[in-house]
């Protein structure tokens, strides 16, 4: 069974994304599609960093954790919100932390938006900064407008028959990334 690991990327007060994120997490494990983890970026609460990992001389046991984490996960589920038609700092600064973790991983994207659009705006930005690095964009778009009126603060979708319906596209393309990615490296 594939280890998923979602990042959960928006740090604000009262953030909705979040909501994404748990369903996603709730799905993968009540359909019995992979182990899953949660890599919230608010409880990491990581500093500003200078340095990509490779070259920091004394890096600290959360960020080893960290890239640790990426590295042995066999796919990520990115679930963004939209700020201002970009992603948040934090993606950004994780993101660009690591390099050869990232190389080759399939990565999904999840936008989310409290409007009308699904964050979909964010999604090249994040997807040229993912490819600049080595990864392998999953091609399928999860995006939610209005996350406030789709999922509860427990990741509890409203309608959740639509929902899962959506899921399963967006999930089994990442499911198939990543076995296609195991067969290729075997």
């Amino acid at each position: 069974m594939p280890h998923i690991a979602i990042i959960s990327s928006s740090v604000r007060i009262g953030r909705n994304s979040h909501r994404v994120a748990l369903y996603f997490k709730n799905y993968l494990e009540i359909n019995n599609l992979a182990t899953v983890e949660i890599i919230d970026l608010k409880e990491l609460n990581f500093p500003l960093f200078n340095e990509r990992l490779q070259f920091q001389k004394n890096p600290s046991t959360e960020t080893l954790a960290f890239a640790e984490k990426i590295k042995s996960a066999d796919g990520i589920l990115i679930v963004t919100p939209e700020y201002n038609g970009g992603y948040p700092a934090s993606l950004k600064n994780i993101t660009d932390l690591l390099y050869e973790e990232w190389r080759r991983k399939p990565i999904a994207i999840s936008t989310v938006s409290a409007g009308g659009f699904g964050g979909t705006q964010v999604i090249t930005s994040l997807q040229f900064t993912l490819w600049k690095i080595g990864a392998w964009t999953v091609p399928a778009m999860f995006p939610v407008s209005r996350v406030q009126d789709l999922f509860d603060i427990n990741g509890i979708p409203t309608n959740r028959a639509q929902i899962d319906k959506q899921a399963t596209r967006f999930i089994n393309e990442l499911l198939w990334c990543i076995e296609a990615k195991k067969r290729m490296s075997s």
